[in-house]
């Protein structure tokens, strides 16, 4: 195990007047599972690749254990990384991909047979070491990839969206495999993706990167509760939280129709409310207002319902029960959890406390 330190980490590119990676600063925990998460191009897997010693670092400190590895070729700090892509040998066999590395550094054969074996068994490709990769499906693929890892016991362990090519069941599959892995190897692990619902699942920590920049660092839980501002509650959460603007009218928070009961911040006149789907209720308690149903989409375990509501200039979603028995066209009440709602600047963007 080891940890992995960034300060001030910065990528600019030749030739281009924006940052790539713009002064990062994050540490990571021996044996901790740490998750950069965020849309294409923020540069979560730029940071990654300057973490691995792919990519030049133009300013800003790196360290592993302690030592600053700026300067340190790729090889040499003893890091392993998974790719999107397999980048399996397809002449070779599953049991030569996985030995190929440790035979290029010189490891006995011994060793070498005691490692794959082990590592066979543990990632269950016991019974496929003697085929090819064209012989393989793609999570079989991917579990060789992340053998080929595994098997050199790096200090740290680099994935940059290893699950992005696999079907829907498979990710479950793999995601439920890592999570294992982790906990069996104990292992400094940072992960690269824009699955929100990988972060969440396998994360100890997530760092949400935008433009560049870490917007927010904490634990999956207290990130989705408590997004730093709107970028973090629209990204994280699926559907989206519904920012929809209001203004304080001396006693109450006025958004559309609806008078909501929220202490007035006294630097702010116009406000964004922003409230998760699941915390809108499709009943007549109060605080309520009156929404026309535009759509209905049941998901069997939930129904999500698509609403309208005066004076909103844009729609708002409610997650609610698989019983929901809202129809399209209806005129229904709908109640928002004051507990769990926040209020974001329009101007800046960030949460009000």
């Amino acid at each position: 195990m080891a940890t992995v330190s960034l300060k001030d980490l910065t990528k600019r590119y030749p030739g281009s007047d924006l940052l790539a990676v713009d002064a990062v600063n994050l540490d990571v925990d021996h044996g901790e599972f740490m998750v950069l998460l965020g849309p294409s191009g923020c540069g979560k897997s730029t940071t990654l690749r300057m973490v691995a010693g792919l990519e030049s670092i133009s300013a800003g400190s790196l360290s592993i254990d302690g030592k600053r590895v700026n300067e340190v070729p790729a090889k040499d700090r003893d890091i392993a990384m998974v790719f999107q892509s397999y980048a399996l040998y397809p002449h070779m066999s599953v049991l030569d991909n996985l030995a190929f590395g440790l035979r290029r550094r010189g490891v006995s054969t011994s060793e070498i047979d005691k490692r794959v074996r082990a590592v066979a068994e543990t990632l269950g490709l016991a019974e496929l070491l003697k085929r090819k990769p064209h012989a393989l499906s793609g999570g079989q693929r991917q579990r060789v990839a992340l053998g080929r890892a595994i098997v050199r016991d790096p200090k740290v362990f680099l994935f940059d969206e290893p699950l992005s090519n696999l079907d829907a069941a498979l990710r479950v599959g793999m995601r439920g495999e890592l999570i294992k892995l982790h906990h069996r190897l104990g292992a400094t692990m940072i992960y690269v993706t824009h699955d929100q619902v990988e972060a969440m699942t396998m994360g100890d920590r997530i760092c949400i990167m935008n433009g560049g920049k870490v917007v927010q660092l904490g634990s999956p839980l207290d990130v989705y509760r408590e997004p730093a501002d709107m970028f973090v509650a629209s990204f994280l959460g699926s559907p989206p939280t519904n920012l929809l603007p209001g203004r304080f009218n001396g006693t109450h928070l006025v958004v559309g129709q609806a008078h909501l009961p929220v202490p007035r911040n006294a630097n702010a006149e116009q406000v964004i409310f922003g409230i998760r789907p699941e915390d809108i209720r499709i009943d007549g308690t109060a605080p309520h207002t009156y929404g026309e149903v535009l759509a209905v989409e049941p998901l069997g375990a939930e129904t999500i319902v698509r609403f309208r509501l005066p004076e909103i200039p844009h729609d708002v979603l409610v997650r609610g029960p698989r019983s929901v028995a809202a129809k399209v066209g209806d005129r229904a009440p709908i109640t928002f959890d004051m507990t769990s709602a926040h209020l974001f600047d329009p101007i800046t963007t960030q949460r009000i406390a």
